[in-house]
Protein backbone atom coordinates (compact mmCIF):
# COMPACT_ATOMS: atom_id res chain seq x y z
CA UNK A 1 0.00 0.00 0.00
CA UNK A 2 3.23 2.25 0.57
CA UNK A 3 4.41 1.63 -2.51
CA UNK A 4 0.80 2.43 -4.23
CA UNK A 5 0.95 5.94 -2.72
CA UNK A 6 4.76 6.61 -3.11
CA UNK A 7 3.66 6.01 -6.99
CA UNK A 8 0.93 8.19 -7.10
CA UNK A 9 3.13 11.02 -5.79
CA UNK A 10 5.67 10.63 -7.93
CA UNK A 11 3.60 10.67 -11.17
CA UNK A 12 1.46 13.38 -9.86
CA UNK A 13 4.26 15.45 -9.17
CA UNK A 14 6.22 14.59 -12.96
CA UNK A 15 2.80 15.77 -14.02
CA UNK A 16 1.79 19.22 -12.14
CA UNK A 17 4.78 21.93 -12.75
CA UNK A 18 6.22 23.79 -9.60
CA UNK A 19 4.75 27.40 -9.38
CA UNK A 20 5.69 27.46 -5.78
CA UNK A 21 8.04 30.16 -3.76
CA UNK A 22 10.21 28.35 -1.14
CA UNK A 23 11.32 31.10 0.78
CA UNK A 24 14.56 30.54 2.75
CA UNK A 25 13.82 31.33 6.56
CA UNK A 26 17.25 31.47 7.94
CA UNK A 27 17.89 34.83 9.33
CA UNK A 28 21.03 35.33 7.49
CA UNK A 29 20.10 34.71 4.11
CA UNK A 30 22.34 37.53 2.54
CA UNK A 31 25.38 35.49 1.59
CA UNK A 32 28.83 37.58 0.91
CA UNK A 33 30.06 35.52 -2.08
CA UNK A 34 33.69 37.33 -2.52
CA UNK A 35 34.86 40.17 -4.61
CA UNK A 36 33.87 41.07 -7.74
CA UNK A 37 37.57 39.66 -9.09
CA UNK A 38 36.96 36.18 -7.61
CA UNK A 39 34.32 35.28 -10.83
CA UNK A 40 36.43 35.02 -14.09
CA UNK A 41 33.75 36.55 -16.70
CA UNK A 42 31.86 33.66 -18.68
CA UNK A 43 31.89 31.28 -15.42
CA UNK A 44 29.10 29.57 -13.17
CA UNK A 45 30.26 29.23 -9.19
CA UNK A 46 27.87 27.08 -7.24
CA UNK A 47 27.23 27.96 -3.65
CA UNK A 48 25.91 24.89 -1.83
CA UNK A 49 25.41 26.70 1.46
CA UNK A 50 22.75 29.44 -0.44
CA UNK A 51 21.47 27.29 -2.84
CA UNK A 52 22.63 29.01 -5.93
CA UNK A 53 24.42 29.68 -8.41
CA UNK A 54 27.05 32.58 -9.16
CA UNK A 55 26.94 33.51 -13.00
CA UNK A 56 29.33 36.37 -14.22
CA UNK A 57 28.44 36.83 -17.57
CA UNK A 58 30.92 37.43 -20.43
CA UNK A 59 29.96 41.00 -20.69
CA UNK A 60 30.89 41.26 -16.40
CA UNK A 61 27.37 41.41 -14.80
CA UNK A 62 26.41 38.84 -12.36
CA UNK A 63 23.15 36.81 -12.09
CA UNK A 64 22.45 34.66 -8.63
CA UNK A 65 20.00 31.70 -10.74
CA UNK A 66 18.32 29.47 -8.22
CA UNK A 67 19.42 25.67 -8.16
CA UNK A 68 15.91 24.52 -8.21
CA UNK A 69 14.76 23.27 -11.31
CA UNK A 70 11.51 25.34 -12.39
CA UNK A 71 9.69 21.99 -13.53
CA UNK A 72 9.63 19.86 -10.30
CA UNK A 73 12.12 21.09 -7.94
CA UNK A 74 15.19 18.83 -8.76
CA UNK A 75 18.65 20.33 -8.18
CA UNK A 76 20.40 21.46 -11.18
CA UNK A 77 24.01 20.87 -11.91
CA UNK A 78 25.74 23.00 -14.11
CA UNK A 79 28.05 21.23 -16.75
CA UNK A 80 30.64 23.31 -17.48
CA UNK A 81 31.79 21.21 -20.76
CA UNK A 82 28.00 21.93 -22.26
CA UNK A 83 27.84 25.12 -21.03
CA UNK A 84 24.46 24.86 -19.17
CA UNK A 85 22.56 23.46 -16.70
CA UNK A 86 20.84 20.14 -17.25
CA UNK A 87 18.20 18.61 -15.36
CA UNK A 88 18.89 14.71 -13.94
CA UNK A 89 15.18 13.61 -13.31
CA UNK A 90 13.29 15.20 -16.54
CA UNK A 91 16.19 16.36 -19.13
CA UNK A 92 15.02 20.31 -18.95
CA UNK A 93 18.22 22.35 -20.06
CA UNK A 94 19.32 26.35 -19.12
CA UNK A 95 21.98 28.28 -20.49
CA UNK A 96 24.39 30.32 -18.37
CA UNK A 97 21.42 33.57 -18.32
CA UNK A 98 18.65 30.61 -16.70
CA UNK A 99 16.61 30.87 -20.09
CA UNK A 100 14.75 27.41 -20.67
CA UNK A 101 16.91 25.42 -23.49
CA UNK A 102 15.05 22.17 -23.92
CA UNK A 103 11.58 21.74 -21.69
CA UNK A 104 9.91 20.58 -19.74
CA UNK A 105 10.32 23.62 -17.73
CA UNK A 106 7.47 26.28 -17.84
CA UNK A 107 9.78 29.39 -17.67
CA UNK A 108 13.25 30.26 -16.86
CA UNK A 109 15.27 29.32 -13.72
CA UNK A 110 14.41 31.46 -10.80
CA UNK A 111 16.46 34.23 -9.31
CA UNK A 112 17.92 35.99 -6.26
CA UNK A 113 18.39 39.12 -5.64
CA UNK A 114 22.43 40.69 -6.61
CA UNK A 115 23.85 43.67 -4.84
CA UNK A 116 27.30 44.96 -5.45
CA UNK A 117 28.88 47.49 -2.69
CA UNK A 118 32.82 48.42 -1.97
CA UNK A 119 33.57 45.65 -4.28
CA UNK A 120 32.35 42.58 -3.02
CA UNK A 121 29.04 40.75 -4.21
CA UNK A 122 26.01 39.37 -2.16
CA UNK A 123 23.27 37.39 -2.81
CA UNK A 124 19.54 37.66 -1.21
CA UNK A 125 18.64 33.80 -0.41
CA UNK A 126 15.46 34.70 1.23
CA UNK A 127 13.89 36.21 -1.90
CA UNK A 128 13.24 34.24 -5.19
CA UNK A 129 12.25 36.03 -8.32
CA UNK A 130 10.10 34.46 -10.14
CA UNK A 131 11.02 35.44 -14.08
CA UNK A 132 9.32 33.89 -17.72
CA UNK A 133 12.89 34.50 -19.83
CA UNK A 134 16.26 36.44 -19.18
CA UNK A 135 16.11 40.36 -19.49
CA UNK A 136 18.90 42.58 -19.46
CA UNK A 137 17.69 44.50 -16.74
CA UNK A 138 18.33 41.70 -14.69
CA UNK A 139 21.79 41.56 -14.89
CA UNK A 140 23.85 43.29 -11.79
CA UNK A 141 27.08 45.06 -12.71
CA UNK A 142 30.00 46.73 -10.68
CA UNK A 143 30.29 49.94 -10.60
CA UNK A 144 33.20 51.65 -12.57
CA UNK A 145 35.99 53.61 -10.03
Amino acid sequence: MAALAELFWMVTSFLRPNHGTRKNENAESVIHAGTVETFAPGTVTAFPRGRFYLARLADGGFLALSRRCPHLGCTLPWVEEEKKFVCPCHASAFDIHGDVLRSPAPHAMDLHPVVIENNVVRVDTARVIKRDRFKKDQVVYPKKA
